[in-house]
């Protein structure tokens, strides 16, 4: 892919869009024009609207220096093919879900979610604390970039189904689209896995392309209409106990800004991921109560025996993965961690809200 002129310099420094990219034009001017691509439809406020809202606080806490431009998925390039692009050096930024790629890598996965993993608070603690950040550093600076948390939507759902599922034989045959390592874990269970962007997924579902999908939550999901094309709603998200999104950028372009800028991206990356947490868990409930009470939408609960067919599949992907070195290798200090924080959790949290559930 061609490397776009995605960074202009004011004044004399000022290039024309046809001239070559120069790091050193960029390395001596203050400001900074960034094109970022994005993975999502502009329709979703909470998805799209987080890299808007970096754009918006860059600009703020740089007074200007820094302005990016966000583009919706398909808008210049493919939802899917963002990352490719910010590696290649076709555009300096984008914002997208890690595990779409674990193609390239199964351990992109980490950096999104893993069936049966980490927690919102235990995905953050992870990545700011707990060595994340550096395990993520190596592994995307072998396709030339660095990454930042770049939100979290907190707990997912199921998925959406146009028949009840009482048991694992309910799930075999059916055609789902479901991403990242969970998709590998429904297709153990006999699905038929389709690897669609979030704005594509309702016109499978009402042409008969799909039989079920998973994508966010009640609130994306009924910007989506997903409540119009299936009936049942399953709880809970096995695949994706929170599901963390990244901000990713080139990391020649990263390494042009003066480190203030660089301090100053960080710490709009930060506010962005806690940013979108936020707002999912503030719109959400609102979303689910509306999807009962005025559509008429049935939220069920998988049956255990369809949860064990996940865990067991699960298992099976990840021995799988085991034989990627790196895979293996962040496994090792991703598990170490989750069974420090998630001894403390047993001991706290969880205790506490059993009790208030079960009040």
């Amino acid at each position: 892919m061609k490397r776009r002129n995605f960074l202009t310099a004011t004044g004399a420094a000022a290039v024309a869009a046809s001239t070559v990219y120069s790091p050193n034009v960029i390395a001596s001017n203050r400001r900074f024009r960034l094109e970022m691509p994005t993975s999502w439809p502009a329709a979703l406020e909470n998805l799209y609207g987080t890299a808007e809202y970096f754009a918006r606080r860059i600009n703020e806490m740089t007074d200007g220096d820094v302005e990016v431009r966000t583009y919706p998925g398909g808008d210049q390039i493919g939802p899917l093919e963002v990352y490719d692009a910010v590696s290649s050096g076709a555009f300096p930024c984008c914002h997208t879900a890690p595990y779409y790629y674990i193609g390239q890598s199964p351990a992109h996965g980490f950096y999104t979610a893993i069936p049966f993993g980490l927690t919102l608070d235990e995905q953050n603690a992870w990545m700011y604390a707990g060595g994340g950040q550096e395990l993520w550093d190596e592994l995307n600076a072998r396709d030339n970039m660095i990454a930042f948390p770049g939100g979290n939507t907190s707990a997912q759902t199921g998925g959406w189904f146009n028949k009840r599922i009482e048991g694992p034989d309910d799930l075999r045959g059916l055609r789902m689209r479901f991403p990242g390592h969970g998709g590998r874990v429904m297709a153990k269970a006999g699905v038929n896995i389709q690897q669609l962007p979030g704005g594509e997924v309702y016109t499978a579902m009402d042409r008969g392309a799909l039989d079920a999908a998973e994508w966010v939550g009640p609130a994306d999901d009924m910007t989506l209409a997903m409540h119009e094309v299936a009936q049942y709603y399953y709880m809970p998200s096995w695949a994706e106990p929170s599901a963390m999104l990244g901000f990713y950028f080139n990391l020649e372009t990263w390494d042009e800004f003066p480190a203030d800028i660089q301090a100053q991206i960080r710490a709009c990356c930060a506010e962005a991921n806690s940013w979108m947490a936020a707002q999912y868990l503030k719109t959400n409930p609102q979303a689910l109560a509306t999807l009962q009470e005025e559509h008429g939408i049935e939220v069920l609960d998988f049956p255990e025996s369809v949860i064990d067919a996940f865990w067991e599949g699960a298992r099976e992907v990840h021995e799988e993965d085991m034989e990627d070195e790196t895979y293996a290798r962040i496994y090792e200090e991703w598990d170490a961690f989750r069974r420090q924080i998630r001894g403390w959790n047993e001991r706290t949290t969880f205790q506490y809200q059993q009790y208030i559930f079960n009040r």
